[in-house]
């Protein structure tokens, strides 16, 4: 198992704090949402430069959020 925190950063000065990629400039928000858009690993690995523990990492943090966040039903 990888540990999201090696490969995410969370820096003030780049992208107003937003989670990144460790040594890009590439919100993990853009990750997310290309795999939830359907790209495959292989594909977002290709057109971003990121490697597939990269990704990974990406998923976890946002499983780790989700699982901090409380559920508000609609």
């Amino acid at each position: 198992m990888i540990n999201w925190k090696e490969h995410i950063t969370i820096d003030p000065n780049i992208h107003h704090g937003k989670p990144i990629i460790r040594g890009t400039r590439m919100p993990i928000e853009y990750v997310l949402g290309n795999l939830a858009g359907g790209m495959s690993f292989a594909e977002i690995q290709q057109e971003y430069d990121l490697t597939e523990d990269d990704i990974r990492a990406a998923l976890l943090f946002a499983q780790e959020l989700v699982e901090q966040k409380q559920a508000i039903p609609a």
